[in-house]
């Protein structure tokens, strides 16, 4: 099975979806329910857009060493620094062909199979973070990611998560932006640093907070106990008229000063953009959308062949700018025009 014949397979399947050529957000604009960006529909856009505005640095006058995709993170070694994002609700979303279950089944197998690992998703009905925490618990590994629901109904996920197994627990805090939150009762939504620093305390395994795109959020996060952070928007979800993942990284980056791992998602969509998110400092990047049209295109072997598509890119991009190993990977290897 090729790329090409995944996205083919998935077209007419995916509900609001259309399964462009390039996911750039173009495509579905503010279609939400489906996978589009708020309001203008202006951010998924952005993100992506973002990521061609940077260009790499061509060098091949280097020792002729191969190169090693691999990441250390979380206690685990993956075969190349990339998670599959957090999505709940696909059915919702991109169409009834796959049930919760066996999308986040099938995601959560296929990427540990690939050597790499998803973060599952969560959602206003039970089964959605039931299904991702069980989805982990049969391939071996992945993170449950809990939206910013009221305390004792974060506790009580966070409770279940564990009973399965989890090793990591992620918190979408940005999820808040969400209109299904914003009515909830007990109320659900923004927190402060202590309620966060509580929720880490609680989780008892590493707590990464996703949805960070200030250098001030990330100082907070900091503060609250966070294990690792994510530079996201919610794919322009969650607030309209935000800036780029990729405008702000650096700055973050900067801003922790090593004292925790870096992640960043938003229009990430080759291992090119790989390259280049971790040229700007980030420990690894997630990728969401293109993911769920891998699953609906082509199952587990669809994540596959999307996994071996972009570690060939991010290959192509570490060997030809002279860079072995992703610590190679730094800012000089790539330039802005």
């Amino acid at each position: 099975m090729t790329y090409e014949e995944i996205l083919a397979n998935a077209r007419g399947n995916m509900g609001p979806c259309k399964v462009c050529p390039v996911c750039n957000g173009l495509g579905c604009k503010n279609t939400i329910p489906g996978p589009g960006s708020k309001g203008t529909g202006t951010v998924a856009p952005r993100n992506y857009n973002a990521w061609q505005n940077i260009y790499l640095n061509l060098d091949t006058i280097a020792e002729n060493r191969g190169v090693d995709t691999s990441l250390e993170l979380f206690g685990r070694t993956f075969s190349m620094p990339v998670f599959a994002a957090p999505i709940g609700a696909v059915g919702n979303h991109y169409g009834s062909l796959l049930d919760e279950g066996t999308y986040t089944k099938t995601l959560a197998q296929g990427c540990v199979d690939a050597g790499i690992a998803a973060f599952t998703g969560d959602g206003l009905k039970e089964i959605f973070f039931q299904a991702g925490c069980d989805a982990m618990s049969a391939a071996g590994f992945a993170i449950p990611t809990v939206k910013p629901w009221h305390r004792d109904l974060v506790f009580k996920k966070m409770d279940y998560a564990k009973s399965m197994g989890a090793e990591v627990i992620a918190m979408d805090i940005d999820a808040s932006g969400l209109p299904f939150l914003k009515k909830m009762d007990p109320p659900s939504g923004p927190k402060s640093v202590a309620e966060l620093r509580e929720f880490a305390d609680y989780a008892g395994v590493p707590f990464i907070l996703k949805g960070i795109m200030t250098v001030k959020g990330a100082k907070k996060a900091l503060e609250a106990g966070a294990s690792a952070i994510i530079v996201s928007n919610h794919g322009g979800r969650v607030l309209d008229h935000t800036p780029a993942t990729a405008s702000v990284l650096a700055e973050i980056v900067d801003a922790v000063e090593g004292k925790i791992p870096v992640l960043v998602d938003g229009g990430i969509r080759t291992g090119y953009d790989v390259f280049k998110a971790l040229a700007l400092g980030a420990a690894a990047v997630l990728i969401g959308r293109p993911f769920v049209t891998t699953v609906y295109g082509g199952g587990a072997e669809g994540v596959q062949v999307y996994v071996n598509k972009l570690k060939a890119e991010l290959s192509d991009a570490m060997e030809m700018t002279g860079c072995a190993s992703l610590a190679d990977i730094t800012r000089d290897v790539i330039r802005y025009e």
